[in-house]
């Protein structure tokens, strides 16, 4: 039984890594991470609509450029379509239209967003029922920032960050987020953090002082806490990014730091209006530059009211 002929629309935000600790690569090629996940009031919307096959057709922001998107048929939202099929064994098919604000290959988890909007429209569509445990194995499946795409708010990341636990979070965080044209590749990244540190531990350490931020709500502590292991190597790799954050600073902004693997800088605020204020002497300084503000924590992927 499905949900008839009306389509549906699933919102999920993006997400920014409050804290990314990475250990020394292990035998399997992979490093163990400890993160500190935080979705964000920026989104990709999905809609899906019942159709004979799977078709996906995707419409991006103006700062957004569409060269940058993956080819069909290699879409997350395929994969999780394939997965939600494969756990049923029964097909999943739709119509499905993305309009994605989050940029693309920015260290944001646009793809993730996406991919766990499409596991939960197609569920829904399909009146699948799946388990939550169940979704979020389907998700790690389909990359290790989707679970907590899910999930939202702030959470705790173990494993290759797929282990989420939700956090206490307090706060009402404003942010401005400065994406770049030019994305980066993440195992580059990596590989770069593993020359410039030889000597880094198995296991990173506790994310003891982030998460004890996000429960006070105190917004000068959680910026002395900020941290990202890759953020050296991302600089090294683009100067441009560490030229980005000291003019954020300059600009007012509490803390600048890289987002996960870059090449997307982002900029933690006192409020809303003083974001907005660094936002507009950041756009003053470079008109060319994409500069957004936004909030968090915000919820994780979900049905639109009146769906």
């Amino acid at each position: 039984m499905t949900r008839g002929d009306a389509p549906l629309t699933v919102r999920a935000p993006a997400k920014i890594n409050l804290l990314l600790g990475v250990g020394a690569p292990r035998p399997d090629g992979f490093h163990t991470l400890v993160t500190v996940y935080h979705a964000v009031s920026l989104y990709d919307d999905l809609t899906v609509t019942p159709a004979d096959r799977l078709t996906v057709a995707t419409e991006v922001a103006s700062y957004i450029h569409p060269g940058h998107l993956p080819e069909t048929g290699t879409n997350i939202v395929d994969r999780a379509a394939a997965a939600l099929a494969e756990h049923h064994g029964r097909p999943v098919a739709a119509e499905v239209r993305v309009v994605k604000s989050i940029p693309i290959a920015g260290g944001l988890a646009g793809g993730s967003a996406d991919g766990a909007a499409a596991l939960l429209a197609l569920d829904r569509l399909h009146d699948l029922d799946t388990g939550d445990d169940d979704l979020l194995l389907l998700a790690a499946g389909l990359g290790s920032d989707v679970p907590f795409a899910l999930v939202g708010g702030s959470a705790l990341g173990e494993g290759h960050g797929e282990i989420v636990t939700p956090l206490e979070d307090r706060g009402s965080w404003w942010w401005v987020v400065v994406p770049s044209e030019d994305g980066m590749s993440t195992p580059a990244v990596y590989r770069h953090h593993d020359e410039l540190r030889p000597d880094a531990p198995e296991l990173p350490g506790p994310p003891d002082e982030v998460v004890a931020a996000l429960a006070t709500g105190d917004v000068r502590r959680l910026a002395a806490a900020l941290h990202n292991d890759l953020e050296q190597a991302a600089c090294d790799l683009r100067p441009d990014l560490a030229r980005l954050i000291v003019e954020g600073v300059d600009a007012g902004a509490l803390r600048g730091l890289v987002s996960g693997s870059g090449p997307t800088c982002v900029f933690l605020c006192e409020s809303g209006e003083h974001a907005r204020q660094v936002a507009g002497a950041l756009t003053a300084a470079d008109e060319a530059r994409v500069v957004l503000v936004a909030h968090g924590p915000v919820a994780g992927a979900h049905l639109l009211a009146g769906e």
